[in-house]
């Protein structure tokens, strides 16, 4: 059996505060894209994972290893997303395998992590809590993105240890109105709160956000705590014009799904 496992974008992420058990409150706009990992199962006398990038740890410290439980099978992962992106790479490679085992269920996801339960369906939707209360909104699909992957990688638990102050969360209703507008006319909005701490430890993270808007994207952010930008074009012919001028970073083309 071989499954995709697909990346995500925030169109927004507001950090609203520390909770007790240590994690942080959010308030967040998910989005699934068409770039994929993929996994393929096959029957074994034991559980093992093999995957073509190397730097990505095969043992019990994998999400996919974990979410397999005892499960006797083969698995192979073929990367695409990059690990420490920001676009929940091994959150969603989890989710997958929950579910081509046949075991999604959101309790374990979020054992897992925080925001496995929302590969389990995906789309765009709103989430709270540490990212696991989801409510489902209108899909935002099929807008050209433009993904550019730098080599500086961001680590989650050090973004939120730079974290000095939090937001207030805008509500559901905010955002449903949003979409139904056009999210395009609420860029200013659509802010990440891992900005601008991680833009002071890596400026040239907010360059690559500013040439974004340079070549013609109707909005840029930092996905997640980092470190792909992306840029949301009105068109896919502006998107890969715009994709031939990043010739010093992995530009990759996309879209929403």
């Amino acid at each position: 059996m071989r499954v995709n496992a697909y990346a995500k974008i925030n169109w927004s992420l507001r950090i609203t505060g520390k909770r007790a058990d240590g994690f942080h409150d959010l308030e967040t706009l998910f989005q699934t894209i068409s770039l994929h990992d993929t996994l393929t199962f096959d029957d074994s006398e034991h559980l093992s994972l093999t995957c073509d990038d190397p730097s990505i740890p095969v043992d019990e410290t994998n999400l996919v290893v974990r979410a397999a439980g005892n499960a006797k099978v083969a698995i192979s992962l073929h990367k695409e997303i990059p690990a420490g992106g920001g676009l929940g790479g091994g959150s969603s490679d989890a989710a997958a395998t929950l579910v081509a085992l046949g075991n999604p269920s959101p309790e374990i996801a979020l054992s897992l992590g925080s925001d496995v339960p929302f590969f389990l369906t995906g789309g765009t939707a709103y989430a709270t809590g540490r990212g696991e209360i989801l409510t489902p909104l209108r899909r935002l699909a099929g807008i050209p993105l433009l993904l550019l992957m730098p080599e500086e990688r961001v680590s989650t638990a050090r973004a939120f240890g730079m974290l000095r102050e939090f937001s207030q969360p805008l509500g559901i209703e905010r955002y449903r109105a949003m979409i139904e507008d056009g999210i395009f006319s609420h860029t200013t909005e659509l802010v990440n709160d891992f900005e601008e701490p991680v833009f002071a430890m890596l400026p040239s993270l907010r360059t690559l956000k500013t040439q974004l808007y340079e070549e013609g994207a109707a909005w840029a952010a930092m996905s997640g705590s980092g470190s792909t930008i992306v840029g949301a074009f009105r068109n896919a012919a502006d998107r890969d014009a715009a994709a031939e001028r990043f010739d010093n970073v992995r530009a990759v083309a996309a879209e929403t799904t």
